[in-house]
């Protein structure tokens, strides 16, 4: 398998990389950013000068100090021949270490020795033992699995000439990971946690989070439940990761019983509770029959909600629990649990933060050269995008906020957008039933906290819900006074005349105006009333009217969307976008749940040129419909385009080659793959991906 091109990042000043890295390691405070290899070069004809280059990579085996020399011994390789015009004479590799907070880096001088030491947090140099070595292995394997990108470029793109390798190819490596996790796992939560996960523990951290993605990528189920069995007998919380993995591997018997009898310990572990109730609620949408179905979600509300109990400040336990609701159809606790989620500011993955560079260099090996992929960046670059699809901000959610948007959009997807603002009404307090409120100063608390206006939110989610003052409540009172506050009239309904940009109207007034008149005739005689409905009430809050907000303009766009595609279509017109707003379309599609119209904008996307955000959404499309052949040729795009940029491994990719095997048979994919009319080295990419699943073993495969 011939190894990604090399890309190089040129310097303006010598060694500024290095000390670029050394200043960031104090704001590290995730995994660490990707390792960085930096390389002197000398001209061949100028010996005296000198130039100093860079990269970043991940995946490189960093157990010791001499398999990162022999990595820059390989690029050393590349250098020499007839047609070379400069010589590395010296390389440095940092790969950071997240367990002690220390930067590892092996100095190489070409010819000559290898040095190896460590830098912490002040810049000050320290030696490099044994142990911390085992460390940065760990930490290692576990940032090529968590930076890898999953086949949509958005990875890749957020940082610029990475390349990333497989860090376990074959049973040995795996070995070799297997025993550094169990070793360091009890210390797995000094790596932190993501951004779901409030608090960091023996079983919600990096560390477990990668070995379970390591496990669903490669399928060496056999593998983790013999490292947690090993665990369990050490901290019986590991049960919940032992079941996890158990249900990935279909051992639902196995599965339950570890956390039954776990749970008969430890009744009140939040991990395991939530993994019942995860496990619970999908047997219940494979129901056969409603009663088995009304069975299962019971028993899975019951696991959720006390969950809630014994994690009150994690938003995975909420999230469940609304999830549940959901399922149930019983909205208004849907809503009023998704309303109390405890709602954490995204914290992002750690990225190399350096000086504006001299040149770039970004090579293309023979190897990935396909037409549709060579173009996209030419292509991308003239393109016009309508500024109302780029400043849609529900795209730009993380965490949180992303998980809490998607429980929000599946309820509008399964009840209507109208049913969705009707249940808000009468689970939250309303802008009409505020103002009678303010009325009656005497009846009802003078203060008053912002978060009842129910559309009016901050521009951006908050995970804060604090009290505003007087004055600025009334300042924003006057601000918003134009605008209806309450969301009841967001219907998405169609204007006769054709007038999209009007098809979904703003905000207005819960209540009717001449209700209004009347009630407060008989204010007096419904006081008692009003107050029993109020106090029955919620205050929304902040983060969740924004949401609502920016739900609302989805929706606006959306509508405006297919109502002109209607039109054209009446009018036997072509309807245009660029593909990139073709793409932005199909990922606002498939944000809403609205399946076929994000695959019918994706291909629109593709029509015009290779897109690998477009082309991963009709692939999980593919294998959710069973379609092999067209899996397969997206994969090989997708294969390739990565490979282009300096990625020989995608985890979510390899998952769907060991998938597809697993379904069908290597023998036959790997059939399909070979008769697919592209070049033969583009084709041997994939081939790849199907060889390692043959080396683990997996199920399919003709060992």
């Amino acid at each position: 398998m011939v190894a990604p091109a090399v890309p190089e990042i040129t310097e303006e000043i010598l060694q500024e990389s290095i000390d670029a890295r050394t200043e960031s390691l104090i704001a590290l405070r995730e995994l660490g950013p990707p390792d960085l290899v930096h390389l002197l070069k000398q001209p061949v004809r100028n010996p005296g000068k000198h130039i100093g280059v860079y990269h970043h990579v991940t995946g490189v085996d960093a157990s010791s100090s001499a398999s990162l020399a022999a990595y820059i011994n390989t690029l050393t390789y590349r250098e020499y021949g007839q047609t070379a015009t400069t010589k590395i004479v010296e390389g440095v590799y940092c790969c950071y270490n997240a367990f002690s907070r220390l930067d590892m880096r092996v100095h190489v001088t070409i010819p000559g020795t290898v040095e190896s030491y460590c830098v912490d947090e002040r810049g000050e140099k320290r030696k490099a033992t044994d142990d911390l070595w085992l460390e940065t292995y760990l930490c290692s394997v576990l940032r090529a699995y968590s930076y890898a990108d999953d086949g949509s470029g958005d990875t890749i793109r957020k940082i610029m000439g990475v390349r990333r390798f497989n860090p376990v190819t074959n049973t040995e490596t795996e070995h070799r990971f297997l025993s550094a996790a169990e070793q360091l796992f009890f210390r797995g939560w000094q790596l932190g946690s993501d951004s779901v996960v409030q608090v960091p523990n023996m079983v919600s951290n990096h560390l477990t989070t990668g070995l379970l993605k390591y496990f669903q990528t490669t399928g060496r189920y056999a593998s983790g439940v013999n490292l947690f069995e090993k665990l369990r007998t050490q901290n019986v919380e590991v049960s919940s990761l032992l079941s996890k993995v158990l249900f990935m591997g279909n051992e639902e018997v196995e599965g339950v019983r570890a956390l039954h009898q776990a749970l008969k310990e430890m009744p009140m572990d939040y991990v395991m509770l939530d993994t019942q109730a995860e496990f619970l609620l999908r047997k219940a949408k494979t129901a056969a029959t409603p009663e088995q179905r009304e069975e299962r979600l019971r028993m899975a509300l019951g696991c959720a909600d006390r969950s809630t109990i014994a994690a009150p400040s994690e938003f995975g336990t909420w999230a469940r629990l609304a999830q549940v609701y959901v399922t149930m159809e019983d909205w208004e606790n849907a809503l009023t649990i998704l309303n109390s989620c405890p709602m954490f500011t995204y914290q992002d993955k750690d990225a190399p933060v350096m000086p504006d560079p001299k040149d770039v260099h970004l090579p293309t090996l023979p190897e990935t050269r396909l037409d549709e992929i060579d173009s996209e960046p030419e292509s991308r670059y003239s393109e016009q995008v309508d500024p109302s699809l780029l400043n849609l901000r529900a795209a730009g959610y993380r965490g949180t906020f992303k998980q809490a948007y998607s429980i929000l959009t599946e309820m509008t997807a399964k009840i209507g957008w109208d049913q969705l603002l009707k249940i808000r009404s009468n689970v939250f307090v309303m802008e009409d039933e505020y103002r009678n409120e303010r009325l009656e100063p005497a009846a009802y608390p003078a203060k008053r906290n912002a978060s009842t206006d129910a559309l009016r939110g901050t521009p951006d989610p908050n995970p804060t819900n604090g009290d505003a003052t007087d004055d600025e409540d009334g300042e924003e009172t006057a601000e918003n006074e134009s605008k209806a506050a309450d969301a009841d009239s967001l219907a998405p309904t169609l204007v006769p005349n054709g007038k999209a940009d009007d098809a979904l109207e703003r905000p207005s007034s819960t209540a009717d105006p001449d209700e209004i008149k009347k009630s407060d005739g008989e204010q007096g005689a419904n006081d008692e009333d009003h107050l029993s409905r109020l106090n029955n009430k919620r205050l929304c809050e902040r983060w969740l009217d924004s949401l609502f907000m920016v739900l609302y303009e989805d929706l606006r766009v959306y509508t405006i969307w297919r109502t002109q595609m209607a039109q054209y279509r009446a009018q036997s017109m072509q309807y245009k976008k660029s593909a990139e707003e073709w793409e932005i379309l199909g990922s606002l599609a498939e944000r809403l749940q609205h399946t076929d119209e994000a695959v019918e904008a994706y291909r629109a996307c593709l029509a015009q040129r290779f897109s690998p955000k477009a082309l991963t959404g009709i692939l999980r499309v593919f294998e959710k419909n069973k379609n092999t052949r067209e899996a397969v040729a997206a994969t090989i795009r997708l294969v390739t385009w990565q490979y282009r940029w300096y990625s020989e491994f995608s985890p979510e990719l390899l998952h769907t080659v060991r998938t597809l095997i697993e379904d069908e048979g290597a023998v036959k994919v790997r059939s399909i793959i070979q008769a697919t009319n592209l070049p033969q080295t583009v084709l041997d990419l994939t081939h790849h991906y199907a060889a390692l699943c043959a080396t683990f073993r997996s199920s399919g495969t003709d060992g």
